[in-house]
């Protein structure tokens, strides 16, 4: 019996070191009768994210983070290990969000699924997301109605400065003589509005006789249209005949015609010619003029004496 006892010491050793690391892992979340699946993000920051906190699907959780340390490349990020103790698939195309779980500001990571066909495998890095801070929010909410509080400052501002100039003294008077010209030029349109009126009112009966007079010759043109297009007609075929007759070679004839009648008449003027001798040499006007007034006295001299030049004889 005695030399059984220290193997049950050792047993029970063993049995309590035991129940002491499944307790220890137990109480950090992990199963160490689960068989875990480790993932990896990378992160530029990681706001406040440990090891041990929790990794959940649509709320549920799945595992924690086991592990945090710098990249190996030394460019900053940070390298998030993600232990998985249930065999759910998970699309490539999923998403590990750093995301505050409760009001206190403790982080835990979400894993949003996508809707790829291909699964990651143990070992595969997840894509990676970090919701906005409750500050990051605020600003974000905050920020426009700030720049519009800025915008309307200064437009009170520039408000401001307006009336300023307007409250003046100078300003207030070319407030006043501009008040003024314009009272003036109102009164003005008024009496231009009451002579109109009063011309419209003397001249009724004109302007209606002019309106009359108007729509009696619209009737005139409606009434005499087919006149009027025959008129169009013939004015648009005699030019067509005009384009088509050769009035150069017609003005070059006549030209040409003037020009003898110019030779003739210069002709004339210069006495070639039987009618150029008559218009220039008198003695055929001189014979004509003789002969008449040997006429006139034959005619005289059978006037008083008739029976020296007819003789009448009955048997």
């Amino acid at each position: 019996m005695k030399a059984k006892r220290p193997y049950l010491v050792a047993l029970s050793f063993i049995a309590a070191l035991l129940l002491f690391v499944w307790g220890f892992n137990f109480l950090k979340g992990k199963d160490v009768f689960n068989k875990e699946r480790i993932f990896y993000a990378r992160y530029a920051q990681v706001n406040g994210l440990v090891k041990a906190n929790p990794v959940v699907i649509n709320g549920l959780r799945v595992g924690q983070v086991s592990n945090l340390y710098f990249d190996p490349a030394l460019n900053g990020n940070i390298i998030v290990e993600l232990a998985i103790n249930t065999d759910f698939p998970i699309p490539v195309n999923s998403v590990a969000r750093i995301f505050s779980s409760d009001l206190m500001g403790s982080k835990a990571v979400d894993l949003q699924l996508g809707n790829a066909f291909e699964k990651l495998e143990s070992g595969d890095t997840l894509m990676s997301s970090i919701e906005a801070s409750l500050m990051e929010e605020v600003n974000a909410q905050v920020a426009p109605l700030k720049n519009k509080a800025e915008g309307l400052l200064s437009s009170i501002d520039s408000v401001v400065i307006v009336l300023q100039t307007i409250l003046n003294e100078n300003a207030k008077e070319n407030i006043m003589n501009s008040l003024q010209n314009i009272s003036n030029t109102i009164k003005n349109l008024e009496n231009t509005t009451a002579n109109i009126d009063s011309m419209v009112v003397d001249e009724r009966n004109r302007i209606a006789a002019i309106l009359y007079n108007v729509d009696m010759i619209t009737q005139n043109l409606e009434e005499n249209t087919k006149e009027i297009d025959r008129i169009i007609g013939n004015v648009a075929t005699f030019s067509d005949s005009l384009a088509v007759a050769d009035v150069a070679g017609s003005m070059r004839e006549a030209q040409a015609a003037l020009a003898e009648i110019n030779m003739l008449v210069a002709g004339i003027n210069q006495g070639q010619g039987t009618m150029g001798k008559l218009m220039q040499d008198d003695s055929l006007y001189l014979e004509l003029q003789h002969s008449a007034d040997a006429l006139n006295k034959l005619l005289e001299d059978i006037k008083a004496n008739p029976k020296r030049y007819v003789k009448f004889s009955l048997f």
